[in-house]
């Protein structure tokens, strides 16, 4: 990839940086649109993102954001605009800098890893689904879940009282889905979705107990950055079908360069 003045820059930023993979996933994208463009991971600091946005704001030849841990909820905060799943999740992943300095966002991580799990021949239509993780992504990955009409929702997340406000939000959202904050506990679920970070390093703690894991279960994880995770491979090892995070990445590029303008 060349990289020149007349290049289309976006920036994905993060906190840390070192594992985003963003400008590799993104490249083929690019290509195949025939767009002289490329994403540049920056490290910026949760206290700092208020800061930093209004000055890349200030570079001519920068068109965007996308956004990662732990920036997607707070990036939805200094918006001018939300798109309609940005509204509904209170978190960003994707934001396009517009006319007069106004700042629109959306996320697309529910579209994503929806697709992507349906493309990798995991049905979530009218199962029972775990999802751990209710930050900006889980956010946003609950909504687009209960959209896709699954036949229950159980939300559990480190800070119980976080996966109960979410599935409220959900249940008024989404009417006529069955959701609830349960425990982070696989018996009974047909598809388990890991939406948090853990899996990124491989000293982590799983996010659940790989032992109540079943051979008719899925199992789902949105990071993207380490091929096959802890609970990824234990998961294999018991039969279970499977599905990693890049798959979700690569089913929500191209809706965002479309939210970017990018292609039509």
């Amino acid at each position: 990839m060349r990289i020149s003045g007349k290049t289309h820059l976006y920036a994905i930023l993060a906190d840390p940086v070192a594992h985003v993979r963003a400008p590799e996933f993104f490249a083929p994208a690019f290509a195949a649109h025939g767009l002289d463009a490329a994403v540049i991971p920056l490290h910026v600091l949760p206290q700092d993102l208020a800061a930093v946005v209004p000055t890349l704001q200030k570079l001519r030849n920068l068109h965007g954001l996308v956004l990662t841990i732990p920036h997607k909820e707070a990036m939805a905060a200094l918006c001018d605009e939300l798109g309609p799943d940005g509204r509904l999740c209170g978190a960003v992943n994707t934001v396009r800098f517009a006319d007069e300095g106004r700042l629109i966002g959306d996320v697309f991580d529910g579209i994503g890893l929806v697709q992507g799990a349906i493309a990798s021949g995991i049905p979530l239509k009218g199962r029972a689904v775990l999802l751990v993780g209710a930050g900006g992504a889980g956010r946003a990955i609950a909504f687009a879940l209960a959209r896709e009409g699954v036949a229950s929702l159980t939300i559990a997340n480190r800070t119980a009282r976080r996966a109960e406000a979410l599935a409220a939000e959900v249940a008024r959202g989404v009417p006529g889905v069955r959701v609830a904050a349960g425990p982070a506990s696989p018996e009974g679920q047909e598809v388990i979705v890991n939406a948090t970070s853990l899996g990124l390093h491989e000293a982590d703690p799983l996010p659940v107990d790989p032992n109540l894991l079943r051979p008719e279960m899925d199992v789902v994880e949105i990071i993207a950055a380490v091929e096959v995770t802890p609970l990824r491979r234990a998961a294999t090892d018991l039969g279970c079908r499977t599905m990693g995070g890049r798959a979700m990445v690569d089913h929500q590029i191209d809706a965002q360069l479309r939210f970017f303008g990018a292609i039509a």
